[in-house]
């Protein structure tokens, strides 16, 4: 069958509404003038309870839509589905001398003065009841012609379903991640290439609310120190940064006005977060997991333990060393001469590739990170 450039725009408004949903109610009316037929709708239809629902249509009184849903879907010939992708119309699936004694003709069709309806199963599910373009022709029977413009037409409306349920699927695993991240006592802070903030979580927001170590103005994320701020314009610049710095390990150290610390992790987002939160403009190009830095040694004891396969006697000179002080400090909280300290303690660098007491300050705190845990 020869396209026209009518029929190619009729074609490109489809695959629109495989992007755009809402279009779809437009494209109705559309396939409704293509066709030439008196009504058109889509409609997904269970072939198991044999319940139907109309989610776009033209040509058919709203009244008889809602007469079909709440009576009428239990008595179409419908209930046998068609195979995906092949026009049927009535006579294709029942007896078309006893279809026109039921209820469905004598009640539904037959007072709307038609005589028959074509359909065409639109996608392939057997987890959910699958969507079907619906054709009334009007008074006569489905023709060679619509039959053929429908046929032509199914394909293109079918991969546009396919689209709409996999954005459909990807949003819907954004709102299941969007929600996690929600829940974190973590502040989560998404930030775009000019550090605007496109989304933070409550915790965040707390922190925001604060108006100390980290604030928003304008919607513009701003740190309380110069250093900090041009750690953050220079990594949020671009994803590519902010990829780098978080295969790093990168952080930012947030000092408060009352002298006490935050620690603000770069984190990269997964695509699908990043295009979710693009809306009409560039999207986050990364995130910041901020917390108050509380250093609690004997909290991530197991994980240090774990993690370097420290002896029980090396596990206690490295949380005296951490909570306590220096060699002298440690050996009198343990009862233990200073060179049974220092023994432990250089055996505790080796182990965790450290060198100083500090860097061991450091790793506690590194374990005590609640991205860690």
């Amino acid at each position: 069958m020869q396209l026209t450039a009518k029929d190619s725009e009729l074609i490109e408004s489809i695959y629109d509404a495989g992007l755009n949903p809402e279009l779809w109610s437009g494209v109705v009316v559309m396939l409704n003038g293509f066709f030439g037929s008196r009504a058109c709708g889509l409609i997904s239809k269970d072939k198991i309870s044999r319940s139907g629902s109309t989610h776009y249509y033209c040509g058919v009184d709203p009244h008889f839509i809602q007469l079909y849903a709440d009576e009428y879907a239990q008595h179409d010939p419908l209930a046998r589905l068609p195979r995906y992708g092949e026009v049927r119309n009535i006579p294709d699936l029942v007896n078309f001398d006893e279809y026109r004694r039921g209820r469905f003709y004598q009640e539904w069709l037959r007072p709307q003065g038609c005589a028959d309806v074509a359909n065409v199963v639109l996608e392939q599910s057997n987890s959910s009841p699958p969507m079907l373009m619906t054709v009334i022709p009007g008074r006569e029977m489905l023709d060679a012609k619509m039959r053929a413009r429908m046929q032509l037409i199914a394909p293109h409306a079918s991969r546009a379903l396919m689209i709409n349920r996999a954005i459909e699927r990807k949003q819907q695993k954004s709102m299941a991640l969007a929600d996690v991240v929600d829940r974190l006592n973590a502040g989560v802070i998404l930030l775009d290439a000019a550090c605007n903030i496109v989304h933070s979580n409550p915790a965040a927001d707390g922190i925001l609310d604060a108006d100390d170590v980290l604030r928003s103005v304008g919607g513009r994320l701003l740190a309380r120190t110069p250093d900090a701020n041009a750690a953050l314009r220079n990594i949020f610049r671009d994803e590519a940064e902010v990829a780098t710095a978080a295969a790093t390990g990168r952080k930012i150290q947030l000092t408060a006005d009352d002298g006490s610390h935050h620690i603000a992790h770069v984190i990269a987002l997964p695509s699908l977060l990043r295009e979710e939160s693009a809306g009409g403009s560039g999207g986050a190009t990364g995130a910041l997991f901020v917390w108050k830095a509380q250093l609690d040694a004997r909290s991530c004891a197991g994980l240090i333990d774990r993690a370097f396969e420290l002896t029980p006697a090396e596990l206690r000179v490295l949380q005296s060393i951490v909570e306590i002080g220096g060699v002298p400090e440690t050996a009198a909280a343990l009862g233990i001469a200073e060179t049974t300290v220092k023994t432990h303690l250089h055996r505790v660098f080796a182990k965790t590739g450290t060198s100083r007491q500090a860097d061991l300050v450091k790793l506690a705190a590194g374990f005590s990170n609640p991205l860690v845990h």
